[in-house]
């Protein structure tokens, strides 16, 4: 699922606005398909944000969370120039990770 997060960070004085949208199917495991089979577990569990080397969000996702999950969030003292980085792990092992420059 490589290349799957989209992400802006717009600079507002010392704060940077992200915004990451991410493709996800996030299945809960109680759906059935149209055959009437359950459609295996399939979402994210940890989600991790960073500015350059430093972890500025870390988060326990589950089920609940909707398909293609957007997450926004602010970040005190970025400058223009800086790197966010998302990245995701979920319940199959999967990864993905996406970064944007501050603007």
């Amino acid at each position: 699922m490589a290349g799957q997060i989209r992400i802006r960070a717009k600079l507002e004085g010392d704060v940077a606005e992200v915004k990451a949208l991410m493709r996800h199917p996030m299945e809960t495991g109680q759906r059935k398909d149209s055959a009437g089979n359950k459609i295996p577990a399939h979402f994210i569990t940890q989600v991790i944000a960073k500015m350059g080397d430093k972890v500025v969000l870390e988060s326990q996702w589950g089920a609940a969370v909707s398909q293609n999950p957007f997450l926004s969030f602010r970040v005190k003292g970025a400058k223009a120039g800086d790197t966010i980085t998302v990245e995701w792990l979920d319940n199959k092992g999967e990864t993905d990770s996406g970064e944007a420059v501050v603007k």
